[in-house]
């Protein structure tokens, strides 16, 4: 049995449900060693044949049998393995890629073979040695010559030792000179033991060959025997035996998908810089989220504690629900009524056993009163008790009233109107406060004592800040015979994610079924309008993220374009033995890359732009309201890949489907 065998093969093409008959019943057989010309005229079927024994014709009647196995042409994994093991494909128009030079063209089919990466490269060299273009390795094809193309067209069919060579009309393009060295390239294959089948109108050409088969409305009438062959060898000697072959890596995919991209990077670019713009605008939109929620609570942790709850005793009295809604900001505690519930010390110690509190502070306070320094009387709308909610920030002099019979006064409603350039010098002073309250009785009594300014405070928050110690307000209490228990407590927890829970749990406290307490947090209300921010910031990076459909719609139309501008490469490669997988992977690959660096550009351009504005913005607020955190970079990779990869998904399917004849055939 001969190494290849083609038996009663029919081949016709159909207009309509009209059939045109091309190949009427053709058998021919073929040794190692051998060149067969197969002579006929344009349109006579030659092409169509080289097709059918190069796997990639797979309809057709008739069978062709390969070294004893017979071709199945319904399984393309098989015809793709068949054409990187088997078969080296010479065609008229050199079929070789333009962006890639020519070692990288010879690469192609050497990247399928298990050489290592060394090795292949040696081949590669070694190849084009043997074809004369040695120092012609680094040019690209639009820089040789057609005799050169072809040479290359050659080494690359040589690559992976293929035992069998077609050439479908490998002079039609060249010179007698070029013609002349192609076919004894040609013929020198033959001698080294492969097979050659070639396929050419003129009879000229077809001397060179050891056998001529004379091709006729798609028969084959006559056969002329011009020269013996070389003696087939022994088939585990063959050439294919030298070189095992795997399928395409997808490193290599990529590889020759970076190469189109840079080739084509005029375009590409605008594509890179057009999703990267959505891509930044999203991010930036982001960004300036994280810092508003960032300054707010920065500007609201200045002013209270976020792990500090305000209790007060809950009473059903309108009135006295009004006031405890005023006092949930410790700051605005001594807007506080004397005749408010007052907290025992069972109920502070019920507060202090909570899950998570760490600290029970109680406080009084107390309106209206009154500061005199030496002769001069001045308002303090407030008289509270200092607690650790008070941030020691705002003392803008001296430091808080540790000790007993000491005060902080408010700089703008006291010490400023005291003196506006020596307010300072109040510290250390003796001052005389004072407030209206009822004693047990509901009469009228004056709370009165001398007390020491320790520090003078400006509140982050606005109110006007006059507070002693827990102790000395206390003192003042018992001193007038009014109530020295605590009006208002401050529980703090250990950590400000579970304020809400605490809150809850203290609201719900009761005792024979009536609720004990009333308990706020400027953490719930932090919440909500973090809440708020983020609704905002989603809002605008969706809006920002309409520009990232027009991205994706740009990428979805270059890939269809690129697509269409290289469908012979496509052809070449499917000839070659890549797969479908393999061409989807290379578009799908481009794609992805070009996801990749418009991410890269949108990250650099949101820190740059970031930078500048964080600068201006910092002069006004104080603080970087850009901030880019690396979840939100993660977020902007993740969005663009997947961006890309929907968008290359129908381009690189139409690509895998495309037929491989009709792609060789495109122009």
């Amino acid at each position: 049995m001969a190494y290849l065998e083609v038996q009663d093969v029919r081949k016709s093409y159909y207009i309509g449900k009209q059939a045109f008959p091309v190949l009427k019943g053709i058998n021919l057989s073929v040794e190692l060693g051998e060149f067969v010309a197969i002579l006929g005229e344009s349109g006579g079927g030659k092409t169509t044949l080289m097709n059918i024994i190069s796997g990639l014709d797979r309809n057709f009647d008739g069978t062709v049998t390969v070294h004893g196995q017979t071709l199945d042409h319904l399984r393309e994994r098989q015809l793709d393995r068949y054409r990187r093991e088997t078969i080296g494909y010479v065609s008229q128009s050199y079929n070789l890629i333009q962006h890639l030079n020519v070692l990288e063209n010879v690469m192609l089919a050497l990247d399928m073979t298990k050489l290592g990466r060394a090795a292949r490269l040696r081949r590669a060299h070694e190849l084009l040695r043997q074809v004369g273009l040695a120092d012609q390795v680094k040019k690209y094809p639009n820089q040789l010559s057609g005799g050169q193309q072809q040479r290359v067209a050659i080494a690359r069919a040589l690559a992976g030792n293929p035992p069998i060579v077609v050439a479908d009309e490998p002079t039609g393009a060249l010179d007698a000179e070029n013609t002349a060295e192609v076919m004894r390239i040609l013929q020198k294959i033959a001698t080294d033991g492969r097979m050659v089948i070639c396929v050419t109108h003129s009879e000229k050409v077809a001397q060179a060959a050891n056998r001529v088969e004379h091709l006729v409305n798609g028969q084959i009438k006559n056969e002329h025997v011009l020269r013996p062959a070389t003696p087939a060898q022994d088939p585990a000697e063959t050439p294919q035996q030298t070189i095992a072959a795997r399928p395409l890596p997808w490193h290599v995919s990529f590889a020759t998908a970076f190469r189109h991209m840079r080739f084509t990077w005029s375009w590409n670019s605008l594509i890179v810089l057009g999703t990267a713009i959505g891509l930044f605008a999203v991010m930036l939109f982001t960004g300036l989220g994280n810092g508003i929620r960032g300054y707010i609570n920065h500007q609201i942790n200045n002013v209270v504690d976020p792990q500090s709850i305000t209790v007060m005793r809950y009473s059903s009295n309108g009135k006295d629900q009004e006031e405890q809604s005023v006092a949930v900001d410790p700051a605005l505690a001594g807007t506080i009524a004397s005749h408010m519930k007052t907290f025992s010390q069972k109920q502070l110690q019920t507060l202090r056993e909570l899950h998570h509190v760490i600290d029970v502070e109680p406080g009084i306070s107390a309106t209206n009163a009154t500061v005199m320094v030496g002769n001069d009387r001045y308002s303090a709308p407030e008289l509270t008790t200092w607690t650790s909610t008070d941030p020691n920030s705002s003392l803008k002099v001296g430091h808080r009233p540790s000790g007993n019979n000491q005060i902080v006064l408010d700089k703008r409603t006291i010490a400023q109107k005291w003196s506006a350039t020596n307010w300072r010098d109040l510290v250390g002073r003796t001052v005389t406060v004072s407030y209206q309250t009822a004693n047990a009785k509901g009469k009228p009594v004056t709370v009165k004592r001398q007390l020491t300014v320790s520090g003078i405070v400006d509140s982050p928050s606005g109110a006007s800040l006059n507070a002693v110690n827990y102790a000395t307000m206390q003192a003042m209490a018992q001193g007038a015979g009014t109530s020295k228990q605590p009006t208002f407590a401050t529980v703090r927890v250990s950590m400000r994610d579970q304020n809400e829970a605490v809150v809850d749990e203290i609201n719900q406290l009761k005792v024979n079924g009536r609720q004990q307490f009333s308990a706020n947090s400027i953490s719930t209300t932090l919440d909500r309008v973090n809440t708020y921010v983020g609704i905002a910031t989603t809002v605008l990076a969706a809006i920002a993220g309409i520009s990232l459909i027009v991205s994706a719609l740009m990428i979805i139309v270059t890939m269809f374009m690129s697509v269409s501008a290289r469908m012979k490469e496509i052809g070449v490669l499917r000839s070659l033995g890549e797969s479908r997988r393999d061409i989807r992977r290379l578009f799908t690959s481009e794609a992805l890359m070009l996801g990749g660096l418009s991410a890269v550009l949108a990250t650099s351009l949101t820190y740059g732009f970031g930078a500048v504005l964080n600068h201006w913005l910092y002069k006004i607020a104080g603080y970087p309201l850009v901030q880019i955190h690396l979840q939100s970079i993660g977020m902007i990779f993740i969005l663009a890949i997947v961006i890309a990869w929907l968008a290359a998904i129908l381009p690189a399917r139409r690509a895998a489907r495309a037929n491989p004849i009709k792609a060789l055939a495109a122009r």
